[in-house]
C-alpha cells in the first residue's frame, strides 16, 4: 500500500473489549499514541450494554469482581459514585423447584427428598473411597465433576446444563474449563458448611456480593473508551482485514471502515480479537500446522431474546440456571435486580440466554418465532404473563465463548509458541488468549500487557520504529 495511506502509531490494538481497552487506557495514561480498533459500532464486545426504548441489558449479564487491589482501585476510580455493590442470589430451576447456585447442602437436600439425598451423599462418599484405590485420568468435565461430586450429582445438576451451555457431550469438555470455573468447590465443603459455620463462599466463584455499574456493565467500557480518546484514537465499525508481518515482526494492519481501507503501522501490536482469527489474518500466511490447529479451535455462540414487561418486578434473582433439556434456554436475568436504572420506573425486563452454534436452528430462527417460544416458554414456567410483553428484541452474538473441548489446550499451545516469535505482538482477553476469563481478568491480561510494552521502552528519550521514521516514535 501506498506509503501516503499508511498511518503510524505507537501501538495498534485490535478489539474494543474490556481487555483491549484496559491496555489503551493503560498505554494512552503513559502518553502512547494508541490506536484501537473494534468491529461493532460500539466497544464493549461482549461486556456491552444495550440501550433500547428506555431499557438497558446486558449480552448475559456480567458482574465485575476481583481480588486484585490495584484493578479494584483503578475500576472504582473511572466510575465513581456510579459503582454499585450488588448482593448475589442465584438459583438453579429444576422440576419446579428452586435450588441456590452455588450449591447449598441444606438447601439441595431438603428439596430433592430423603431417598435421592441419600443417593447423592452415599454416590460423593463412594467416589471420595475410590479415587484412592483405583486411578482414573481426569480428562473431561464429567470426569472431574463426578470425582468431586459424585454420578448421581453429576447427573443432576451439571449433565443437561452443561451440554445445553456448550453443544458437546461432557466427556468432551475440558477438564481445565470445569476445574477454573468452580474452583474450591466440592460436595464435601457444601456439606461441612450446611452444618458448620464455615465460609464456604470464601472463594471467588462462590462470592455473594459483586461490583457493577449503575448503567450496566457496558458503562466501564464506555468511560474506559473516553479516556482513550482523550489522547489516543478508538476507531469503530472498522474490520482489520490483513495483520503484515517480516522478520518476526508485526510491521501493519490493513483495516476495512466507511472510509475505504487503509494501513496502521506500529511499533507494538496486541490483540484480543479470537485466536482462530487472527491467525486467518497474517500475511504471510503460517504454516500448515498452525491453520489447523487455528481451525480446530471453536466457539459457542450466543443469541440474547430480552422480554419488556408492563410489571414492576418478576424475581428477586441475579441469574436463574436451567438445566432441563426441554426447555430451549440456559439462564435467565433480570437486569433490574442488578441496577434499578436498567428499566423505565413501573417496568422490568428479562434477558434469556440461548446457547447455539450459528447456522443451527435457533440461530437461523427469525426474531419473531423466537420472541414467540420465548415468551411462551416464560409463560408456561410461571414467571410471566403474556399480556404484560411490552414488545421483545434480539441480538445474536457470534463467538460468544471459547469451547474448551479435551485436547483444546495443544491446539492453543501451538498457536501461542508460534505467535510468541513476533516481538512486539501481545495477545489478550478470552478470545485473544482462548482462556476462560472473568471481565476481571480480561482487563488484568490487558493491564499486564501494556506493562509489558512499557517495560520494553528506554529510559530516557525516543525510539523510531522500523520503517516509521520520525512520525512512528516509541514515546519516552
Amino acid at each position: 500500500m501506498d506509503a501516503l495511506n499508511k498511518q503510524f502509531k505507537d501501538v495498534v490494538i485490535l478489539g474494543g473489549g474490556p481487555s483491549g481497552l484496559s491496555a489503551g487506557y493503560e498505554l494512552s495514561e503513559s502518553g502512547g499514541n494508541v490506536l484501537v480498533i473494534e468491529r461493532q459500532a460500539h466497544v464493549g464486545g461482549l461486556a456491552r450494554t444495550i440501550e433500547h426504548h428506555g431499557f438497558r441489558f446486558d449480552l448475559g449479564g456480567h458482574r465485575f469482581i476481583t481480588d486484585n487491589k490495584q484493578l479494584d482501585a483503578l475500576v472504582r476510580e473511572i466510575l465513581g459514585s456510579d459503582l454499585l455493590v450488588v448482593e448475589r442470589s442465584s438459583k438453579i430451576l429444576l422440576d419446579g423447584k428452586f435450588y441456590d447456585y452455588p450449591l447449598a447442602a441444606r438447601n439441595a437436600l431438603s428439596r430433592l427428598g430423603l431417598g435421592t439425598s441419600i443417593r447423592l451423599v452415599a454416590d460423593y462418599l463412594w467416589e471420595q473411597i475410590r479415587k484412592h484405590f483405583i486411578k482414573t485420568p481426569i480428562i473431561s468435565l464429567e470426569d472431574w465433576v463426578v470425582r468431586h461430586f459424585g454420578r448421581s450429582l453429576f447427573n443432576l445438576f451439571f449433565k443437561e446444563y452443561s451440554e445445553k451451555v456448550w453443544g458437546v457431550p461432557c466427556d468432551r469438555i475440558a477438564r481445565e474449563w470445569v476445574a477454573k470455573r468452580i474452583k474450591g468447590l466440592s460436595l464435601g465443603v457444601a456439606i461441612r458448611g450446611a452444618f458448620t459455620r464455615a465460609d464456604s463462599r470464601s472463594q471467588r466463584t462462590l462470592a455473594n456480593q459483586f461490583l457493577y455499574p449503575r448503567l450496566g456493565i457496558g458503562q466501564l467500557c464506555d468511560n474506559l473508551h473516553e479516556k482513550i480518546n482523550r489522547s489516543g484514537q478508538v476507531m469503530t465499525d472498522a474490520s482489520v482485514i490483513g495483520v503484515n508481518h517480516e522478520n518476526n515482526r508485526v510491521e501493519s494492519v490493513t483495516v476495512k471502515d466507511d472510509n475505504g481501507v487503509l494501513e496502521y503501522a506500529g511499533c507494538e501490536f496486541i490483540s484480543s480479537i479470537p485466536l482462530p482469527t487472527l491467525v486467518q489474518l497474517l500475511n504471510p500466511r503460517p504454516p500448515a500446522e498452525i491453520l489447523q490447529a487455528a481451525a480446530c479451535l471453536r466457539f459457542r455462540d450466543l443469541v440474547v431474546v430480552t422480554v419488556m414487561l408492563d410489571r414492576e418486578r418478576v424475581t428477586d434473582q441475579t441469574w436463574i440456571y436451567i438445566p432441563d433439556r426441554a426447555v430451549p434456554f440456559g439462564r435467565i436475568h433480570e437486569p433490574k435486580n442488578w441496577s434499578t436504572r436498567m428499566a423505565p420506573e413501573g417496568k422490568t425486563h428479562l434477558v434469556v440466554e440461548y446457547y447455539c452454534f450459528r447456522g443451527d436452528d435457533i440461530w437461523s430462527a427469525t426474531d419473531t418465532m423466537l420472541a414467540q417460544r420465548t415468551v411462551s416458554e416464560l409463560s408456561r414456567m410461571g414467571f410471566i404473563e403474556p399480556a404484560e410483553v411490552l414488545e421483545c428484541t434480539t441480538l445474536r452474538i457470534p463467538k460468544a465463548y471459547p469451547l474448551f473441548e479435551v485436547d483444546y489446550i495443544r491446539k492453543q499451545k501451538c498457536i501461542v509458541e508460534y505467535l510468541d516469535r513476533f516481538s512486539n505482538l501481545e495477545l489478550v482477553g478470552r478470545g485473544g488468549q482462548f482462556e476462560y476469563y472473568n471481565t476481571d481478568h480480561a482487563m488484568e491480561s490487558g493491564i499486564a500487557a501494556a506493562q509489558t510494552i512499557l517495560s520494553r521502552l528506554p529510559g530516557q528519550g525516543a525510539v523510531e520504529c522500523p520503517d516509521a521514521g520520525a512520525i512512528g516514535r516509541v514515546w519516552p
